[in-house]
């Protein structure tokens, strides 16, 4: 019996954990073990990581150091989760991996691909996700869902053209590799994503 690793990704407001949640819960029922994490974060020195990349307090990071702190957190939540729980045979759901590295810090902040790219062979050599669920949906929707939680994150203070470039950057990279994304109606209420979840959680659960 082996392991998966499945990214959950999305924009502001999308729902990764309720999605993420509901996903261990169906996969855990049919006797797999599952290990849940996120990215920035997922050990404590990349929780901490996590902290200064989120904080709407104090320096804001250039794009390039901003970058540089994603993956530094990375490479520790890989060497130290990611893998171990892979070797395990444990499936493994991240919310957001390298995809949202490509579509925040390279569609959206500029940064380029092939930089990204070179870190991302660095960090994580040949690893990559098993699969990628994209939630969907456009950036207002989103925003107002994150407004409604609460104080917002620095991620979630920026002006709407930079989500407009997080969405584009996202399905681009989808219409890329449609073998390895699954695009999802994230617009909808709870019962229907949690349908498409269901949905595509069976295929994974029948191919095993």
């Amino acid at each position: 019996m082996t392991g998966r690793f499945i990214t959950i990704e999305g924009g502001e407001g999308a729902g990764k954990s309720t999605a993420q949640a509901f996903l261990a819960r169906r996969i855990e029922a049919a006797g797999h073990v599952v290990r849940q994490s996120r990215e920035p974060g997922g050990t404590p020195l990349a929780e901490a990581i996590r902290q200064t990349l989120l904080s709407a307090e104090g320096e804001v990071p250039v794009a390039l150091t901003e970058l540089l702190l994603v993956f530094a957190a990375r490479a520790q939540h890989v060497a130290k989760v990611i893998e171990p729980a892979l070797q395990q045979h444990e499936w493994v759901i991240c919310d957001r991996f390298t995809d949202a590295t490509y579509a925040y810090q390279g569609a959206a902040r500029g940064m380029s691909t092939e930089v990204i790219a070179q870190l991302e062979r660095l960090v994580q050599g040949a690893r990559r996700p098993d699969v990628v669920l994209l939630l969907d949906m456009p950036p207002e929707v989103g925003l107002a869902r994150a407004r409604a939680r609460g104080e917002l994150d620095r991620f979630e203070r920026e002006e709407i053209e930079f989500y407009y470039r997080v969405r584009a950057g996202y399905l681009d990279r989808a219409m890329a590799m449609p073998d390895r994304y699954r695009v999802l109606d994230a617009s909808q209420d709870l019962e229907g994503v949690q349908e498409q979840l269901q949905s595509v959680a069976d295929e994974w659960l029948n191919d095993c």
